[in-house]
């Protein structure tokens, strides 16, 4: 037996060989490019014995896999040639495993993604645990890149092109036993029982190839698969708006393979992974990526973050029910819902019930597994069950009387240590905590809607807020499954700020006549994933109202919200919550399209006629995002650029592929964003004026990250 770094091989006495993969220093497995010599030894030993029935690849991590390849090893390329060369030699070592003459199964428990995939796909069988961690997929699209080491070319093989092009194009990841129903695995067992499964595997030997169903043969066929790569172009379009380059190399490289033979798949499949490596596209989403990693290290403040056992929220709202699930479901943690009626009660673990029936339906849980969960939430209209929680969460009407007096009930029905977290959009956290008692445990905690699905939260102290405090809110938030960024106590915090001259400049737009739909198809396509109007009709235009004006009184008349939302208001639209905003819903439908409200251009007064270019209604829009985005970097509303792109991207959407406000700067240089809002501001108005720190970083020649070339780009130089 030979140990190595990373992996080790050992004989039983039925004569299976079992590699165990596991990287020292390390949570979790991902490959590396010097582990390639690794490998190939441990397959020359296994190649030595005569007497090996056959080889077992499973990882020694507790709850992973291989999570992939090492992003900054593919981030430390410097050329479209270096990038090949690393995708050829991970090529060539999945070629070894597959070439061996023994069965190899690999079992598989846990992450199973990218090249962990990759290599599961080398070998001749897959097993999976039924375990809730364990996930497979290829994700490479999600970094602007394809799979580099053989997974475009065996993936389409094993389980059809069809559903191998739905995998790799939306980098979607797979549970055990949809796994199991495509043929990407040949069972799934628990986990007490995986090895000795895997074992018996390859003492049967070598399966037969499976037959895939009749819907992938009629597809592989020439005629079929003609049919199949059109339609996936299409609408890949559609979805992407030519915005991600790595769909196109996907489809073609795929294609490629399945005409002209595993060769010229393989080659092809190394030339594109290289080709997308330098892309700029790929080195900002790498950027989120390293800056969502950084991230989970980060505690928000110098101190460490007490322990959190349960938690209050009060409000039994949708933002009370959805804070109320992903802290008991994600977070584990049991929680108490207080309302002034028990109606609201009702509606919040209704919420969570729904939630939790849809993975039921979907066969993602059992109905224990949901009951479970429920017996976490619980709720009463007074303080009785509330003495031992150590974080409340406030989700009531956005009013300070009203937050205040809560702060005053909280403090009155809970011990001293008990933090109270507001979730407000717009009011300052100090004005929050002025008549509170102990004002170092208040802290805002800005979720946004829907709470279950947006991974964003802001975390707000005010001066007053201890480093405790804010440290055990970071960690609250991560235990919920969010992103936390540390923001600065001012008008609109960060989103809201960036945001509201965002959507205010959509409002000019059609208000000068631009229908509604061609604004926000100019907004989509420029890589947002919905419109600046219909996303004010999902915000509520209620609520945009509301913040409006707290906005213009902290920063001035480029905040004013045009006299169309008043009329909008009072018109009774609040948007997609009573079925009628810019655009109607059918409530009874809530699958339907939405369609745009044309009653609407009446009420204005405006007869519609598109006169805009698209690109020009979304560059209006977004050099005011991008001008608000610089002010709070300068102000130390954000603490750095790497916070100000992982508030965008995660809460309003900003274009990932750009990599953020601050990146798409960069990008750009800072003399071209001020020579382009000059331009605005002569054709349309003082809101376009440059901020200061734009127009010190043009003459200057600065950028907000030290390094803004394609490479290293997770340096940041904290602005």
């Amino acid at each position: 037996m030979e140990k190595l770094s990373a992996f080790t091989l050992s004989q039983r006495l039925d004569n299976v060989g079992v590699i165990t993969l596991d990287v020292p220093d390390e949570k979790m497995n991902t490959l590396k490019a010097e582990f390639a010599g690794q490998i190939r030894a441990v397959i020359a030993e296994a190649r030595r014995n005569p007497n090996l029935a056959g080889l077992v690849i499973i990882s020694g991590k507790p709850d992973s896999f291989i999570a992939g390849a090492d992003i900054a090893m593919i981030d430390s390329c410097t050329s479209a040639l270096e990038a090949e060369e690393l995708a050829r030699q991970g090529q060539e070592v999945m070629s070894e495993i597959a070439s061996l003459s023994v069965p190899v199964v690999a079992a598989i428990h846990g992450a199973c993604l990218g090249g962990g995939l990759e290599l599961a796909l080398a070998c001749n069988q897959r097993v999976c645990t039924l375990d809730d961690k364990t996930r497979l997929g290829l994700p490479e699209v999600q970094l602007g890149l394809l799979p580099g080491s053989g997974g475009t070319q065996r993936l389409p093989r094993l389980i059809g092109a069809s559903a191998a092009l739905d995998m790799i194009l939306t980098g979607k990841t797979l549970r055990a036993k949809q796994a199991l129903k495509i043929g990407l695995v040949e069972d799934a067992v628990p986990h007490a029982i995986l090895l000795e499964t895997a074992v018996k595997m390859v003492l049967k030997g070598r399966k037969p190839r499976k037959t895939l169903p009749l819907k992938e043969r009629l597809l592989n066929a020439p005629a079929g698969r003609a049919l199949l790569f059109t339609i996936a172009a299409k609408q890949t379009q559609a979805k992407t708006r030519g915005n991600y380059p790595a769909t196109q190399k996907i489809l073609s490289v795929v294609k490629t393979g399945l005409q002209q033979g595993r060769s010229a798949g393989y080659a092809a499949e190394a030339k594109a992974f290289g080709q997308l490596a330098m892309t700029p596209q790929s080195a900002a989403l790498r950027s989120i990526f390293f800056a969502t990693t950084e991230m989970k290290k980060d505690r928000g403040a110098d101190a460490d973050p007490r322990e959190i056992k349960s938690v209050g929220v009060l409000g039994g709202g949708l933002m009370g029910g959805g804070i109320a699930f992903v802290t008991a479901t994600r977070g584990k943690l049991p929680v108490r819902i207080k309302d002034i009626k028990a109606e609201g009660i009702n509606h919040a673990l209704k919420y969570s019930w729904d939630l939790l029936s849809k993975n039921v339906r979907r066969r993602r849980m059992t109905p224990a597994q949901r009951q479970q969960q429920m017996a976490l939430i619980g709720g009463g209209t007074d303080y009785q069950g509330f003495h031992h929680r150590d974080v409340m969460i406030e989700a009531v009407f956005e009013d300070l009387f009203l937050k205040q007096k809560m702060v005053a009930e909280v403090e009155a029905n809970t011990p001293e240590q008990t933090i109270f977290a507001s979730n407000t959009s717009s009011l300052p956290i100090g004005d929050i905590a002025a008549n509170a008692q102990r004002p170092e445990n208040i802290i805002g905690l800005h979720f946004f809607s829907p709470a279950d699905k947006m991974p964003l939260v802001e975390v707000i102290p005010h001066h007053r807020t201890s480093a405790e405090t804010i440290a055990t809110t970071v960690a609250l938030a991560k235990k919920q499954g969010k992103t936390p960024i540390v923001v600065a106590d001012k008008a609109g915090f960060y989103v809201n700020r960036i945001l509201a001259p965002y959507i205010n400049e959509a409002m000019r737009c059609l208000l000068e006549g631009e229908p509604i739909e061609t604004i926000d198809r100019a907004l989509v396509d420029f890589g947002f994933p919905v419109g600046p109007i219909q996303l004010l009709d999902e915000v509520g235009i209620d609520v945009g109202t509301h913040i409006m004006p707290v906005l213009e009184q902290a920063w001035g008349d480029r905040f004013r919200a045009p006299e169309a939302f008043d009329a909008v208001l009072n018109d009774n639209r609040k948007g997609r919550k009573n079925g009628r905003g810019f655009y109607l819903y059918d409530r009874k439908k809530p699958g339907r399209k939405k369609q745009v409200d044309a009653s609407l251009y009446k009420l204005l007064n405006l007869t519609p006629k598109s006169h805009l270019s698209g690109d020009n209604i979304a560059q209006r829009c977004v050099m005011m995002m991008l001008n608000e985005a610089a002010r709070t970097l300068d102000e130390g509303v954000i603490r750095s650029a790497r916070d100000g792109d992982i508030g965008a991207v995660f809460g309003i959407g900003f274009p990932p592929f750009l990599g953020g406000p601050f990146r798409y700067m960069d990008k750009l240089g800072a003399e071209q964003v001020v020579n382009t809002l000059e331009r605005l501001m002569q054709s349309q108005g003082d809101r376009f004026a440059p901020c200061e720190r734009l127009r010190q970083m043009a003459s200057g020649q600065e950028t907000f990250y030290k390094s803004v070339g394609l490479h290293n780009s997770h340096d940041d130089s904290g602005g």
